[in-house]
């Protein structure tokens, strides 16, 4: 695109922004979407994506986010389709971490996949005590606005669909079957 800018909505990369594995990022990028389009009308527009970056902790200028991203918004469009998403992802990441390199060497990808997965897994284990609890699971869920974190009964019925050991919560390699699975779904 012409005259593009360098983002300035993130100060500091992290390295989680982009996974490794195809895969989960797609999956990945997708729920972000979804998550972000408060209204569920297919685009982001900038006060959504302003609201959900402040529900994140992760506040920006409102005109420094417009700037970044209306070069990615259609026209004739009010915000950002999933495409567009896509888009400002990879020039986000390029710009933040440079080309995506890909290996060839499978016990690399799936060693990769599994520090992605234990990154993931950290975001819902608070306490750091190798669990997420439900307790865990309400608070992320209620922090990123999404209706599951109102109700305790529905975040049990979700731990109690993939714990397999039924302890009541969510183990790493419980955690680590799920979102293989899920990856697979949507593949």
């Amino acid at each position: 695109m012409e005259g593009e800018k360098k983002p300035a909505l993130l100060s500091r990369p992290s390295p989680s922004f982009r996974l490794r594995c195809a895969s989960l990022n797609a999956v990945r990028l997708r729920r972000i979407f979804d998550l972000f389009d408060h209204n569920g009308d297919g685009e982001i527009t900038v006060e959504e994506l302003a609201l959900a970056l402040d529900r994140l902790g992760l506040g920006a200028d409102l005109t420094d986010l417009r700037a970044t991203i209306d070069g990615y918004i259609q026209p004739g469009h009010q915000g950002l389709a999933y495409e567009d998403f896509e888009k400002l992802h990879s020039a986000l990441g390029e710009a933040l971490f440079g080309q995506e390199v890909v290996g060839d060497d499978e016990a690399g990808v799936r060693e990769e996949e599994d520090e992605d997965m234990e990154e993931a897994f950290k975001v819902f284990d608070e306490d750091g005590d190798g669990f997420i609890s439900a307790a865990e699971l309400q608070a992320v869920l209620a922090k990123l606005g999404l209706p599951e974190g109102k109700s305790m009964a529905r975040v049990m019925e979700m731990i109690c669909s993939v714990d397999r050991n039924h302890d009541g919560r969510v183990d790493f390699l419980e955690f680590k079957d799920m979102m293989r699975s899920i990856a697979v779904k949507s593949s």
